[in-house]
């Protein structure tokens, strides 16, 4: 065994891409049309906040590698329903400047291939199409990137150098502030969710007028107004309707969108009660007005001095609007 292969023992073959339904930036691809390349396997889902942490990691390795031999291929396997729709992830990787190509796996076949069970999910294969490497979830991106090097001199592709790129993200890409983040990735459907303080037990698949506790405790999270909880999102019925939780973090994200394509859905956010002035994140302006257009993550707050504790609020001006998780960073 030569010592590159000590170093990155094989953990199996890279498995057949077939069960795709659809390709972006790119015709069908298999492992024998990648054959000679090293291949870095990509899993994600558009809206997952670990994921698009390490967007910009995985666009500056290939830019620097790509014409060494390094092959990055995206495989999106959708977390909830409205991910599903190939329009919806077109537009997203548009928006996201994902160039490479990507499977779109709504079938989870490829996802089972690989037996994956994560977003996001690195898969790290040599020339000869043997997985050599994984990395689940975010970070170890120098290990990461030397994996690609060493890969790359073993098959005698080695243009691109030894240095690592420098790719800090920025907005939604930022990587979390992990010293002040405590406070989890939150559901809204009633499939995972967790923490919901509403006085009045959740109703499932059905209309429900709830109303919020006079206060919340950290990490739990409330509805008010006129509701239907889903499996995967609670849909507002009625105008009016409300989102509080409290939590701890710099960054707040709530993936949400129109349950109607071509519908807008006007909200509001108050932090403790006032407009979120210069916390306020992408997605809001310093009052605390939006606009949901689109299904997505929407970054809602975004500290920029000290990170303290907050109440946070989202009162929605329209009727119509879906809401899945709250994320924080």
């Amino acid at each position: 065994m030569r010592p590159a292969e000590a170093l990155l023992p094989v953990e199996g073959q890279l498995p057949p891409l077939t069960g795709a339904t659809g390709w972006l930036n790119s015709t069908p691809l298999t492992p024998a049309d990648l054959r000679g390349q090293v291949v870095l396997v990509d899993f994600c889902t558009y809206t997952c906040i670990n994921w698009i942490r390490t967007l910009p990691h995985i666009r500056a390795w290939s830019s620097k590698y790509g014409d060494a031999g390094l092959a990055v291929l995206g495989v999106h396997t959708p977390e909830f329903g409205f991910e599903h729709d190939a329009d919806n992830v077109r537009l997203a990787t548009t928006d996201m400047r994902v160039d490479y190509p990507v499977a779109i796996d709504n079938d989870y076949a490829i996802w089972r291939a690989f037996g994956n069970m994560y977003w996001p999910a690195l898969y790290f294969a040599d020339a000869r199409g043997r997985i050599r490497h994984h990395q689940f979830g975010e970070g170890d991106y120098a290990h990461s990137e030397t994996t690609i090097q060493r890969l790359l001199a073993e098959a005698g592709l080695e243009g691109a150098g030894t240095g690592l790129v420098s790719a800090e993200g920025d907005g939604i890409e930022a990587p979390a502030d992990w010293a002040t983040l405590r406070s989890p990735e939150t559901y809204v459907g009633y499939q995972r969710a967790e923490r919901l303080a509403s006085p009045r037990d959740a109703v499932l698949d059905a209309r429900h007028v709830y109303a919020a506790p006079a206060r919340l405790r950290l990490n739990e999270w409330a509805i008010s107004g006129a509701w239907t909880l889903g499996r995967q999102a609670a849909t507002l019925d009625e105008a009016g309707g409300q989102l509080s939780c409290r939590f701890h973090a710099r960054d707040l994200h709530l993936v949400m969108g129109p349950a109607t394509r071509g519908t807008e859905v006007r909200f509001r956010v108050l932090l403790d009660g006032r407009p979120p002035v210069d916390e306020h994140g992408l997605d809001v302006d310093d009052q605390g007005g939006g606009v949901v257009t689109q299904q997505r993550l929407h970054q809602l707050i975004r500290q920029p001095g000290s990170v303290t504790e907050h109440l946070f609020e989202i009162t929605f001006l329209d009727p119509g609007v879906q809401a899945y998780v709250f994320t924080f960073g």
